[in-house]
């Protein structure tokens, strides 16, 4: 099973889903601020950029994918926001893209969570760690969503079969 999942993770599909993504996070934040919510959160990126990392078919490809990914949903996310006259600043561009250009490095620490070593242990500790304080001290509090982000990620990088 995980073989197929690793076939539909590649460069051009995860440009496609990055992009696709982008315009329904900024569709989101306009007429479904709930789940426009979600999609602001820091968590939810690194759950989808965890995913991605685990289910490609090497490092260098985990790498190639989180940063195209990444690259996609920036570029029609702030396409759409300026085409529907959304409300957004350059701190929040420059950040943005400042994570998808850091992706390839973070991808490259998650890749080691799928061996059997106290090192894999530490960072994805680390990923869940940093997932749940991203949430507090940029938007105060956690939510119901952010237990359940967190808890696929521990599914994900405690329960998987490592090598």
């Amino acid at each position: 099973m995980k073989h197929q999942k690793r076939i539909w993770i590649n460069p051009f599909t995860m440009t496609i889903a990055g992009l696709c993504i982008g315009t329904i996070a900024r569709l989101t934040d306009i007429y479904a601020p709930n789940i426009g919510d979600i999609f602001s959160q820091v968590s939810i990126w690194i759950l989808f950029g965890t995913c991605i990392t685990l289910y490609s078919k090497n490092r260098k490809a985990a790498m190639v994918n989180v940063l195209l990914f990444c690259l996609g949903m920036l570029v029609t996310y702030y396409v759409t926001a300026a085409l529907t006259d959304g409300i957004y600043g350059w701190p929040f561009i420059i950040g943005w893209t400042v994570f998808a250009l850091v992706s390839p490095f973070l991808s490259y620490a998650v890749w080691i969570c799928q061996e059997n070593t106290l090192l894999s242990k530490i960072i994805s500790i680390g990923i869940i760690v940093v997932s749940f304080l991203s949430t507090m001290i940029l938007f105060d509090h956690l939510r119901v969503h952010d237990f359940l982000i967190n808890g696929i990620l521990f599914l994900i990088l405690f329960l998987q079969k490592k090598k």
